[in-house]
């Protein structure tokens, strides 16, 4: 929405460009000992071709690209603006549906054409909890897959091929937004490594780290950052 008050945290650290809503996407996140239980209390305007017409030419040409569809706000067909990048997306945008009440449930999603163009897929074990089949579906189809499962790590499927990654264990304050700060930290830190695993053992980390603080406090600290390249020899 405008005069988005959140928008206004971000500009002194990136360049923004906000599509004109009525509404911002919100959520709201209840935790049990069962799990999450989600409810949506706002969605904003759809980010497609057409809505995407006045992007600066040189975010089209950017090396890294990281699509987060969070109400199935993102066309999948957004990755043919980027054509020379490596493109990641964080998958549980586009397996959300909900009714009048708000209340999110799981839907299962599958594009053929937009994975063919999609280099890295991020996805928790929980966002699939009831499919869990779609794993196994999406490492047929996609070039890296990423599955996230909190304390335990997670699993890096290169070109079908798994292999597990650690992470530190932390007391968690709150875990909103840790796999966001994985999806990112994993493509920023594959740039500068050439190299997926080391790559997910730096997400791993940083994520880690953001779970033991709230909000926008969770983001990485450069000193964080410097940190988790080091651990893993960089």
């Amino acid at each position: 929405a405008e005069n988005e008050p959140l928008l206004e945290i971000l500009r002194p650290y990136a360049e923004v460009i906000s599509i004109s809503a009525d509404s911002t996407s919100t959520f709201e996140n209840i935790y049990t000992p069962e799990g999450r239980v989600q409810y949506i209390r706002g969605v904003a305007a759809k980010l497609n071709t057409e809505s995407m017409q006045s992007t600066p030419p040189e975010w089209l040409a950017a090396p890294l690209v990281h699509l987060a569809p969070l109400t199935d706000e993102v066309d999948p067909t957004l990755v043919d603006l980027f054509p020379d990048a490596t493109i990641i997306v964080t998958l549980q945008g586009w397996l959300r549906r909900w009714g009048e009440d708000g209340h999110v449930r799981f839907k299962r999603w599958h594009d053929a054409e937009a994975l063919k163009r999609l280099d890295v897929i991020v996805f928790s074990n929980e966002d699939i909890s009831e499919a869990p089949d779609m794993e196994a579906e999406m490492v047929r189809e996609a070039r890296h897959v990423f599955v996230t499962q909190a304390e335990q790590g997670g699993i890096h499927y290169n070109h079908g091929q798994p292999k597990p990654y650690p992470t530190p264990q932390v007391e968690v304050v709150h875990p909103t937004g840790a796999g966001d700060v994985f999806a990112t930290s994993l493509l920023c830190a594959w740039y500068r490594l050439k190299d997926w695993d080391a790559a997910a053992r730096v997400a791993a980390i940083l994520a880690a780290n953001s779970v033991t603080r709230v909000g926008l406090e969770s983001a990485p600290t450069v000193a964080e950052v410097e940190a988790a390249f080091k651990a893993v020899g960089n």
